[in-house]
């Protein structure tokens, strides 16, 4: 009996494992089961074997599972190769932990996969390769033999018997063989090594049988759904508009009454998953009819998955929902009431805008079906009461039954989780960091950190337990901080409705927090500004004591010191004249100078003229934003000097401290010590601390937004504080210039980081991309493309397709583990690697400082290839040679001494393309690590500092970013292009003095008020902005122009001229300025004299573009 595995018997090498790959293929047709085992058996057999003979780190258990978990073994053989080695692994498993048998198609593919595998072996270790191919033909053969004759049948069938029986006791001893092998070992290594980089991996022809067997299937294995019992394959549907009026469903899934919950509608990996949407539609259609339930749609490619759940449109879905999430969203489908005339609980959340906040978000999940809502509140406006109050509406309206609250702070998801337990008491909750063992509780609150380790962690009984559709809502606290960059993956895992609180969303173009809640820039679901929340009585007003430092302003000069300082100054800073600094920059202080006079004269001011307490007798709750931790533990320092009296006054409370939890509790309890807390970053944002009368701004902070949350330290209401009297102001002490810098609107967002490894992928695919153009076609440059194409695909086949965050872009991850995928990129791969695939890239474990010398020299080469100088990154390499160089002594240093000498001292780099940076690379890297370390010397001194103003100013609080007329105004325009009157003006049709009051209404009204408008359009007719902003409907422009464009007998040039007007005014409007007719495109072809040398004809069209602009204005 011939089999596709007999070349195996032909190297002695192999003997361990080809028997019983041979004896799974010829047991297929009698037991395809036990050819299923076999193929298991053979794989570990020959797993085994390539651990003993080749240089594989083993781990820490010799099980199947273990060795092909093992990182060092998935990346010898590669992604594509280890997904079907585990494909016959975890289909072997089935086989002992599930009552469903497999057929045929499961065993066959299972021996394709081994054959691949084999294959990969003979290559790599074999002494002669041939190059062959799994022949299914050879198994179908023996079938029709086995038809043909009954007696034939038989013998083979005893055969098969006896062989199942002899390979079912075979065992390998991994210990044994690695022992038997050693002799072996440095050999066959070598040879892999060598063999491997010309190995060509058997094409994976996804079928779609092969999509559902490699993705699909392990999705719904994943999600918890048992194959036979709930899900079924191929499910037939009676009543397809077709001649056999039937239909097969590739997939159903059902209940425990099997009624059907969901169909999955399975295409190949290459087809748009929306090729099967009317198909699934129709399925569902008649399942609804026989059922009277409608099912969830699923349609999936293995790598797209989008949802059609009756309710929302359709949109995409990171994989399949579990049972128990099916059976939850109709569960709540039938509870769900209406959320029109909703009640807000007022004991949480009385106060109107918090109310108002409420019913807009309602009003979005409602009436405009919206899944997503971001609240923009003042800090202290009561942001955790509002959203409390709002699940309790949408848990009373059957909306939700499973929350997730969400933050980056382990104090504000505490903070958050006891608040809640508080107002909704029947609610049950748990804290992911600090609980282990109550996952099951229906209100979750966990740091986004935690969260994603949860996904793939945490299971039950049934499985994986925060599936994509286990929760109904997700909270994002204090969004502006934290929703955007590398935790995106958990807001597009989870398929909930969104919530973002904050009091400060950044609107920019990489991390846009509106965006990310599809909502127009400045105009959130719902805003409550600091200004309304003051002038509403809600928030506390601030006066800024602006002061000025001498040191802080100019910094420490040596010949302003007085004698006995400068003496002072000498001996700290060096004696020796020619070193000495004359001037210590104002930068230098709190970073490495801790000048003991300033520390001092900035506690005096806040000792003197702080809000106190106890009448008079003590400073009130105070937060000082120092600038580092040695900063901090020095103001500490100088504080307990100048104040010895006061031992617990002052405590630093930063992340070097453990439980700086309790640390804050204390701090927030007003009748406990401190009253003034040292913070680093820690109290910066979300802490909620009414007692706080005092901010001190000991460091500059660069992000306007980080500000003005800062200063929501302060601005809560604190009744009877001060003596029985009600807080009403609060101070904040400037020594750094904050208000000076945000005044004159400065300031930047926190840079979006991107990981090391990240920024080197796509340094080197921009690389890659740049290279492909005709004048890096050069045998070097060529190799040196393709060397960088092998790395980058092989760092993309090794990302664990388990985990959630890489699932969420296996599309991508898939195309890009492949080196053909890489011979002809597109400015748009660049643009796709950098969204979807560089942030899941895995650390290097090499040497951290050879990694940012890569990083360093890429991106030199990118900038060589796009014409740049990029000079500050060329000082950073000289100042990196230089170092090496000073450790010249070093045998490795030795060796590149010529190359370091003319990178030092001649104009070679002035010279160098990118040939000569990556030989820069490549030699010098592995010697960064020489380079001495900086030795971060930090100096205390206590030179006299002086400060040299004072200004005490009332709060600046008549900003609105929220309530921008302008934007708004044009966002409602956009947004109801149906309105009658809207609609009017976009088809060219006369206003009338109704309409022209319609827009009254809404533009001086609704929106704003006249003045308003007035302040930001002057005089312009509201018909004219309308039609400025939605454009002129196409039809309606070649209508008005239809005498001129079809029944004139023009010529080209007249038509051509008359086209370029319709399209101008179909952008613009209207065209009030005849001036733009003398400008391209309009003189491509002449001059408005040349072409229309009949000045009627020029005329009548002017006519009709009046006409126009008359329509807009009533």
């Amino acid at each position: 009996m011939v089999t596709n595995f007999d070349y195996l018997k032909k190297d002695q090498k192999f003997s361990k494992f080809a028997d019983v790959a041979i004896s799974a293929e010829k047991v297929i047709l009698l037991d395809p089961e036990a050819c299923i085992i076999n193929c298991r058996r053979a794989m570990e057999f020959a797993v085994k074997w390539v651990y003993s003979m080749d240089n594989l780190e083993m781990p820490y258990r010799d099980n199947l599972h273990s060795l092909l978990e093992a990182d060092d073994f998935r990346q010898t053989v590669g992604y594509d190769l280890w997904r079907r080695l585990d494909y016959i692994r975890k289909t072997g498993n089935s086989i002992a932990h599930n009552s469903k048998k497999k057929g045929r198609d499961e065993a066959m593919l299972c021996l394709e996969n081994l054959f691949i595998f084999m294959d990969y072996i003979a290559y790599c270790y074999a002494d002669k390769y041939e190059d062959r191919n799994f022949d299914e033909g050879i198994i179908l053969a023996r079938i029709n033999k086995a038809k043909e004759s009954k007696q034939a049948a038989k013998d083979a069938k005893e055969e098969l018997e006896k062989i199942q029986k002899k390979t079912a006791q075979q065992e390998l001893d991994l210990a044994k063989l690695i022992e038997e092998n050693a002799s072996l070992k440095k050999e066959l290594s070598a040879r892999r090594k060598e063999q491997q980089q010309t190995y060509v991996p058997k094409p994976l022809d996804m079928t779609e049988y092969k999509t559902r067997k490699l993705y699909i299937d392990s999705m719904l294995d994943e999600a918890g759904w048992k194959e036979g019992k709930n899900w079924i394959n191929e499910v037939q549907i009676e009543g397809m508009p077709n001649k056999s009026e039937i239909g097969r469903a590739d997939y159903v899934l059902y209940d425990d009454m099997q009624c059907p919950l969901a169909i999955i509608e399975a295409k190949r990996t290459c087809v748009d998953v929306s090729k099967g949407r009317q198909q699934a539609k129709l399925y569902a259609d008649l399942i609804e009819q026989k059922y009277k339930r409608r099912p969830v749609i699923f349609l999936t490619n293995g790598f797209e998955t989008r949802i059609i759940d009756g309710r929302y449109p359709e949109r995409k879905c990171s994989t399949i929902y579990s049972k128990r999430d099916l059976e939850k969203w109709f569960n709540l489908q039938k509870m769900r009431t209406s959320l029109k005339h909703i009640t807000a609980d007022k004991e949480i959340a009385g106060r109107y805008y918090q109310q108002e906040a409420i019913k807009k978000v309602c009003e979005s999940f409602g009436q405009n079906n919206r899944r997503k809502a971001l609240l923009v509140m003042a800090t202290g406006s009561g942001k955790t009461r509002t959203v409390i109050a709002l699940c309790k509406v949408l848990l009373d309206a059957g909306w939700v039954k499973n929350i997730l609250f969400l933050a980056d702070r382990k104090s504000l998801v505490t903070q958050a989780k006891r608040s809640f337990v508080n107002m909704l008491t029947n609610l049950s909750c748990t804290n992911l960091i600090e609980e282990k063992d109550n996952y099951n509780a229906h209100c979750v609150f966990s740091t986004y950190q935690t969260m994603m380790q949860c996904i793939d962690t945490v299971n039950d009984k049934e499985g994986k337990l925060f599936t994509c559709g286990h929760f109904d809502l997700v909270i994002c606290d204090e969004a502006h901080r934290s929703i955007y960059n590398k935790y995106k993956d958990i807001f597009s895992y989870f398929d909930a409705p969104l919530v973002g609180l904050t009091a400060t969303p950044k609107d920019e173009i990489d991390k846009n927090t509106y965006e990310i809640f599809e909502l127009e820039n400045g105009v959130p679901t719902f805003g409550y500004d600091l200004a309304q929340a003051v002038k509403d009585g809600y928030l506390v007003d601030y006066v800024s004591i602006e002061s000025k430092l001498k040191f802080m302003e100019e910094g420490i000069v040596y010949d302003e010191l007085s004698k006995e300082d400068k003496e002072m100054y000498e001996s700290t800073f060096g004696e020796d004249s020619e070193q000495m600094p004359d001037t210590i920059s104002s930068s230098a202080l709190n970073s490495w100078v801790f000048n003991e006079d300033t520390i001092k004269q900035v506690l005096h001011t806040l000792m003197n003229d702080g809000i106190k307490i106890d009448y008079g007798e003590k400073i009130g709750k105070t937060i000082i934003f120092a600038k580092n931790h040695k900063h901090a533990e020095e103001i500490l320092r100088v504080f307990h000097k100048e104040y010895p009296y006061l031992p617990d006054y002052a405590k630093v409370i930063d992340n070097y401290m453990t439980y700086a939890q309790s640390a804050i509790d204390e701090f927030s309890d007003p009748k406990k010590m401190p009253q003034i807390a040292i913070s680093v970053d820690m109290l910066d944002t979300g802490i909620d601390v009414p007692e706080v009368l005092n901010l001190v701004f000991f460091k500059k902070v660069m992000s306007k937004a980080k500000f003005w949350q800062m200063i929501g330290r302060g601005t809560r209401l604190c009744p009877k504080l001060l003596d029985g009297e009600d807080k009403k102001k609060f101070y904040i002490f400037d020594f750094c210039n904050n208000f000076d810098f945000f005044r004159m609107n400065k300031g930047k967002a926190t840079a979006n980081t991107v990981a090391l490894q990240s920024a080197i992928f796509n340094l080197k695919f921009e690389i890659s991309y740049k290279l492909q153009s005709m004048e890096y076609q050069k045998e070097r440059l060529i190799a040196y493309r393709k060397a960088l194409v092998k790395q980058m695909s092989e760092q993309v086949k090794e990302l664990p397709r388990d985990n959630f965050a890489v699932r969420q872009h296996l599309k991508y991850v898939e195309l890009y583990s492949l080196e053909e995928n890489y011979q002809t990129l597109t400015f748009e791969d660049t643009l796709l690697v950098k969204e979807e695939v560089a942030p899941l890239i895995l650390p290097d474990n090499g040497e951290i400082k050879a990694l940012r010398f890569d990083a360093l020299m890429y991106g030199i080469e990118l900038a060589c290839l796009v014409g740049k100088k990029y000079s500050k990154a060329r000082s950073d390499l000289y100042k990196k040679v230089a170092g090496v160089a000073g450790v010249a002594n070093i045998p490795e240093i030795q060796k590149q001494s010529d190359l370091i000498d003319k990178i030092l001292h001649s104009d070679y780099m002035e010279h160098a393309d990118i040939n000569e940076f990556e030989e820069i690379r490549e030699k010098l890297r592995d010697l960064i690590k020489y380079i001495p370390p900086k030795i971060s010397q930090s100096y205390d001194t206590d030179f006299s500092d002086e400060l040299l103003s004072q200004e005490w100013k009332e709060a600046e609080l008549d900003n609105d970013d929220l309530k921008k007329y302008k934007e708004k105004a044009e966002y409602y325009i956009r947004k109801h292009q149906d309105n009658l009157v809207i609609a009017k003006l976009h088809s060219n049709q006369p206003l009338t003095k109704m309409d022209v009051e319609a827009l009254e209404e809404i533009l001086w009204k609704e929106i704003g008020t006249k003045q308003d408008y007035e302040q930001e359009y002057g005089a312009k007719p509201l018909g004219e902005l309308v039609r400025e902003i939605v454009g002129l409907d196409m039809k309606a422009a070649k209508a008005a122009f239809s005498k001129y464009l079809y029944d004139a007998g023009f010529d080209s040039r007249q038509t051509y001229f008359v086209n370029q007007i319709v399209e101008y005014i179909v952008h613009n409007g209207m065209m009030k300025d005849f001036s733009v007719l003398q400008e391209p495109p309009f003189t491509d072809q002449g001059s408005v004299v040349d072409i229309f040398t009949d000045a009627s004809v020029w005329m009548g069209i002017r006519s009709v573009i009046e006409s126009i602009n008359a329509n807009a204005i009533a």
